[in-house]
């Protein structure tokens, strides 16, 4: 076996970036995965750590903010056919008390060093937004991808520079030299003691007809009546999501947060009742006690980069070059 091979567990866009970074660095890399999509193929794509933030989470906000960099550094050069959808973010809040809590956001980011572009002329913006709708913040760094565009690219980036494709493992013992862990939410199955639980979170697929209204131009964001909904433009609809609620590894769409998705999507953007409901669908977060990802060395063979929750997409570059710079000292 060559002293620089390295088997990467885990084909999804954290395992991806992971080996494409490794292999860009000279390593023969082997990625065992499944026939199955993961959570990378439901995700909304978004690259957003401004609007993604809440107060008292200063180190989730310092870490998506390195990445995003990173992705408009260099992460994307490469990679096969245009991947971004989107290049601003709009945060809209539809009541008095989602104000409030934009305001709280706004405020937060602003005392990270980290300001936004407040306004209530939401509309103005985005024209299509509803009736009343006027308070908001525009994130101007923050992107969207098309998350299965970006995760094809990635594996035929990887086969391009001569990664090998192998079935997934369920023992470590059949991983034999260095290994990276990037199995999402079965990463403990390899490794007892990762503290990584399954989130589940439904996601749907509106596509635009003929006949409709445009699809947006940016991603919009929103609170309504408390709860949180994302709309993520797509050449060809709106990407919707998304709930977010532990039931173990269950991935059927279930009525209930189908109905609050659409409910809200349409009290956002009321033109999208009159698109086509193309796709439910829900995927399970690798989710951490504190929010953060793990990634890092567990022993001298074994690397790990998990737990990225809701945020693998935004933080796949960041992770990429964690781990690489792991294996470089190792």
């Amino acid at each position: 076996m060559s002293e620089r091979a390295l088997a990467v567990i885990g084909g999804g866009v954290i395992g991806l970036s992971v080996a494409r970074r490794a292999a860009q660095d000279g390593w023969s890399v082997r990625v065992h995965r499944t026939d199955a999509r993961g959570a990378s193929w439901v995700a909304g794509g978004m690259l957003a750590p401004h609007s993604e933030g809440w107060p008292g989470e200063d180190a989730q906000l310092a870490l998506g903010l390195e990445s995003l960099k990173l992705w408009h550094t260099g992460f994307l050069d490469g990679l096969p056919g245009e991947v971004v959808t989107a290049r601003e973010s709009l945060v809209v809040a539809v009541d008095r008390a989602d104000v409030a809590d934009l305001r709280t956001v706004a405020e937060w980011l602003s005392v990270q060093g980290q300001p936004v572009s407040p306004t209530t002329a939401a509309r103005d913006i985005e024209p299509l937004l509803a009736q009343g709708i006027r308070h908001g913040f525009v994130a101007e760094t923050e992107l969207a991808v098309d998350n299965r565009r970006l995760v094809q690219a990635l594996e035929a980036a990887c086969t391009a520079l001569g990664v090998q494709w192998a079935p997934p493992v369920t023992d470590l013992t059949e991983v034999p030299g260095l290994r990276v862990i990037a199995n999402g939410i079965d990463a403990p199955a390899l490794w007892p003691g990762l503290q990584v639980r399954p989130v589940k979170g439904e996601v749907l697929r509106l596509r635009w007809r003929k006949g409709c209204m445009p699809m947006p131009d940016r991603v919009i964001r929103a609170r309504v009546h408390g709860r949180q909904v994302y709309l993520v433009p797509r050449p060809d609809g709106v990407v919707v999501g998304a709930t977010q609620y532990e039931h173990g590894r269950d991935t059927a769409p279930v009525v209930t947060g189908v109905r609050d998705l659409l409910d809200d999507a349409c009290a956002v953007l009321p033109a999208l009742g009159e698109y086509e409901l193309a796709e439910c669908a829900a995927g399970l977060r690798p989710m951490t006690p504190d929010g953060l990802p793990i990634v890092g060395r567990l022993d001298e063979r074994t690397l790990v980069a998990t737990g990225h929750g809701r945020n693998g997409f935004l933080l796949a570059p960041w992770t990429a070059e964690r781990i690489a710079a792991e294996l470089a000292q190792g």
